[in-house]
């Protein structure tokens, strides 16, 4: 009898005990929620500083300060067309310290590096797509190629011989350039860099007659007088620069193409986690300091839920996976 009414009264006990837990434990994701970030939050970048990647970067870290109580650090590591980043990114804890900022060659990397130690759509979490731009044609002010025909009509008098710089293998800036060999039947040499600030380094040097870029890691260069853009690769021009022609309204019709930048987590990442993290990157990206910067660089702001983000990067891959094989494009 003595062990009996022992053994109730320890399971009252447990009984309560569990009740006691329960609502702690309801808490725990918007404790989780609340609380994030507790702790500094390093925010890879694939390329060098200065480029148009790390721009748009700093630019969400400068807004992503504002609302959250904890650093943002940045974390360039250039290298590989932004796959060393991407693969420390994804092999990171998914827990919110560690994101990472990619352009649109993420989408299309596996083309070109068959060994990828990671997988583009497994290995990662779509938080938000953080804006978008036009690519440039560039040369520098004294260049005797005054616009995108001078540029074709030098290329065929001289296939092979014209060479052009951009911000590495699978870039857009690479791509764009590669459908414009495709498009107008000319045989330029690419020259790869470890992002598109080193490529106008050597462009301004007189390394390379030509280069590709971003407009936001090449407007200061193109206001200063020191660059002359030949066309923008979108199908409309750019507000920044409204006398800059298309492609297209250069010749090379139908031609457009550009560069996106998102916002990534590793896979993994607890929903309410990546919930907050994409209500706070996309505020950022419609506040009025990140809307006049993005203007000022030629850039447009967009903030986009994770499934657009998602169809995206999809979308990007299956578009540009024909072309790059088409092309022979390979991995520096």
């Amino acid at each position: 009898m003595a062990a009996s009414i022992g053994d109730g009264a320890a399971r009252i006990a447990l009984a309560i005990l569990a009740l006691a837990v329960l609502p702690s434990l309801a808490l725990t994701p918007a404790r989780a929620q609340t609380n994030f970030p507790a702790k500094p939050v390093h925010l890879l970048v694939p390329f060098p500083p200065g480029g148009a990647v790390d721009i748009v970067a700093r630019s969400l870290a400068d807004e992503l300060g504002k609302r959250w109580p904890m650093n943002i650090i940045i974390d360039n590591r250039p290298g590989a067309g932004g796959t060393i980043a991407a693969d420390a990114a994804a092999k990171a804890a998914p827990d919110g310290y560690t994101l990472i900022v990619v352009a649109s060659g993420h989408a299309i990397v596996p083309f070109l590096y068959p060994k990828l130690p990671y997988d583009v759509f497994a290995d990662f979490t779509p938080i938000t797509l953080l804006g978008n731009s036009p690519n440039l044609a560039l040369v520098r002010a004294d260049s005797p190629i005054k616009t995108l025909p001078d540029l074709i009509a030098a290329a065929r008098a001289r296939p092979g011989q014209l060479s052009y710089g951009h911000a590495g293998n699978g870039t857009s800036p690479h791509l764009a350039a590669e459908l414009l060999k495709v498009t107008a039947k000319i045989d330029i040499t690419a020259v790869p860099y470890k992002g598109g600030a080193p490529a106008l380094n050597d462009l301004l040097g007189g390394h390379i007659p030509l280069s590709f870029n971003n407009v936001p890691e090449s407007i200061a260069m193109i206001r200063s007088g020191a660059l002359r853009p030949l066309a923008v690769t979108t199908a409309k021009r750019t507000p920044i620069l409204p006398d800059v022609p298309t492609f297209d309204e250069s010749g090379i019709k139908g031609y457009d193409t550009g560069v996106w930048w998102a916002l990534l987590a590793p896979a993994g990442l607890p929903a309410e986690l990546k919930a907050k993290i994409y209500r706070d990157a996309a505020d950022a990206m419609k506040s009025p300091a990140v809307k006049e910067r993005f203007q000022t660089l030629g850039a447009v702001p967009v903030g986009s839920t994770p499934e657009e983000l998602a169809m995206l990067i999809r979308a990007d891959y299956e578009k540009w996976g024909p072309i790059i094989k088409a092309a022979g494009v390979q991995a520096e």
